[in-house]
């Protein structure tokens, strides 16, 4: 049986940040619905590492080590693919980093980090990637945003204030981009087992906190992402514009 709303096949997907966590998962959720996609990150060796096991169950993939920090590798590497690959359909903004400090205390150099790596790097993608989209009047683009687009918690306000951006520019993407055939969405997540929260998983403290905060009483799985990234990326999505979809267990029902 085939869903033709979600099918997915003969569409590239390029997902930054996605050798590992959130951004893999939903790599593999894209191309286990048709796509053929493309890994991003900085580190070579881990992107091909990713790729290896995506190919062995059967999936095309690629690999593109470009730095999304930078505006004009970006530039250049969405170039590269959309030449040597053909067209990229779907751009998931994903790369993104955390650091956690007092704010009071909170380092400088640190905050630029995160602005440059969670907002900009969406920035440059989107913009580069819908250069190519707009003459085609066709497009789909999934920023990854965060309950912290919504909520607060201390020790974490320049994180919240860039998902904060994230969910905005968004909004922004969409009003400029939609009359073009552009479909700008976020996918906002709550709290997921991943690298970037292990030390929250093993924290046995917070990890209570948390189920009592969830109306689900859990953290996430990545895999339960994949329904709203394949939603997002599809023809289902055609009319959905500028929406940002938590996937969060229910934590924002609970502000």
């Amino acid at each position: 049986m085939t869903f033709p709303l979600f099918d997915l096949a003969g569409r590239r997907g390029l997902i930054t940040g996605s050798s590992q966590g959130i951004g893999f998962a939903l790599a593999r959720g894209l191309a286990e619905h048709g796509a053929s996609v493309v890994l991003n990150g900085r580190d070579r060796s881990r992107l091909e590492n990713a790729a290896s096991g995506l190919k062995a169950e059967g999936h095309d993939v690629a690999v593109c080590d470009f730095d999304v920090t930078n505006a004009e590798a970006v530039r250049r590497g969405i170039d590269t693919l959309e030449m040597e690959l053909g067209p990229v359909d779907i751009l998931v903004n994903n790369a993104g980093m955390q650091f956690r400090a007092p704010l009071e205390d909170f380092p400088a150099d640190r905050w630029q980090q995160l602005l440059t790596t969670n907002v900009s790097s969406a920035f440059f993608a989107g913009q580069a990637v819908a250069r190519h989209m707009i003459p085609r009047q066709r497009g789909k683009i999934i920023n990854i945003a965060s309950v912290q687009s919504e909520l607060a918690r201390p020790g974490i306000a320049p994180y919240t204030a860039t998902k904060g951006a994230i969910k905005n520019l968004t909004r922004g993407m969409c009003a400029d981009w939609a009359k073009h055939g552009l479909q700008v969405n976020a996918i906002a997540p709550g709290y997921f087992k991943t690298p970037l929260n292990q030390a929250l998983v093993d924290n046995e403290e917070f990890s209570s906190w948390l189920e009592k905060r969830t109306p689900a009483a859990r953290w996430g799985n990545v895999d339960e992402l994949v329904g709203a990234a394949v939603f997002l990326a599809s023809n289902a999505s055609s009319f959905v514009n500028g929406h940002t979809l938590y996937v969060d267990g229910g934590i924002t029902t609970c502000l």
